[in-house]
């Protein structure tokens, strides 16, 4: 991928609390600037991990924060940044080929914005550049997907939620075909991203085309990855018995070889279960990937 130049444009600080400062940035990308949001870091943090994380269809990077309030308050403890970007006008260019969001009209350069940014706060915090990941959720699933994909260099493990792979006619990435750690979180009763996979519908009939089922999904990075037989399956205990829903957790993990990890949220429609905190759950799942082998 080509280097392209990136301008820092402008500083906000927003005061949140008397603990918390948000600092909202730019990049100049091939004419656009692109928007990221993040908290001031603890002075504390010495070469710390890098994590996006990416909004929805429709969303924005401030907003995508108000999820995110456990995670924040581990990662000081995990040595770790947290970065909220967002997309252009609302939407990511991710590999959907029916997307009819500008971002894919145009064809924005999301892998130009990330790497300016893996830049920006290399040079300013010092982070591990071989320790970035990603987390998003529906759309900003498939943008972390898109990370995957094309840029599997640049990232040590991502997580895609309530998100399933576009099928085949649907993709118009050029996938790498490198294996990377992954976990997906899907609900069995999610109607915007069927389990099973079939068109995705947002609101006003937008439609977004064809996913892969879950498992279509799954079995494409363990593919990858090269594993073989099933993963192995825990049941999560049901700490919230009256929201209707259960959770399952299937792995693929061997040493020398990416962690694979499907949360099957059975029940699950295209939200949160209120069991676990996904956001939380990915954070574990990122730094346990640095302490493996």
């Amino acid at each position: 991928m080509n280097k392209l130049p990136i301008f820092p444009f402008l500083i906000l600080l927003v005061c949140l609390s008397s603990k918390a400062q948000v600092i909202t940035d730019s990049l100049l990308i091939e004419g656009h600037y692109r928007v990221f949001h993040y908290n001031i870091p603890s002075k504390s943090l010495r070469q710390p991990s890098l994590i996006f994380v990416m909004h929805g269809s429709g969303g924005d990077g401030l907003g995508m924060m108000k999820s995110t309030g456990k995670m924040e308050q581990q990662a000081g403890t995990d040595n770790a940044l947290i970065v909220y970007p967002s997309g252009y006008k609302r939407y990511w260019n991710e590999c959907r080929k029916a997307s009819p969001a500008q971002a894919n009209l145009e064809n924005i350069n999301e892998q130009a914005f990330f790497e300016g940014m893996i830049q920006y706060f290399k040079k300013r915090y010092q982070i591990n550049s071989e320790h970035v990941f990603a987390v998003g959720t529906s759309g900003g699933g498939h943008m972390a997907y898109k990370l995957a994909l094309t840029m599997p260099g640049a990232f040590r493990a991502v997580t895609a939620i309530i998100a399933n792979l576009p099928d085949t006619t649907n993709l118009d990435c050029v996938p790498s075909g490198k294996a990377v750690p992954i976990m997906i979180i899907n609900g069995t009763e999610d109607r915007t991203n069927p389990y099973n996979g079939g068109p995705v519908i947002l609101g006003q009939n937008m439609t977004m085309g064809e996913v892969r089922s879950t498992d279509r999904t799954l079995a494409y990075w363990a593919e990858l990855a090269r594993y073989q037989g099933k993963p192995t399956m825990e049941k999560l205990p049901d700490t919230d018995p009256n929201d209707g829903k259960t959770i399952e957790r299937y792995v693929y993990q061997e040493k020398g070889k990416p962690e694979i990890v499907l949360l099957k949220v059975i029940g699950g429609k295209h939200d949160y279960p209120n069991d676990i905190d996904v956001h939380q759950e990915a954070l574990s799942f990122f730094m346990r990937q640095i302490h493996r082998n």
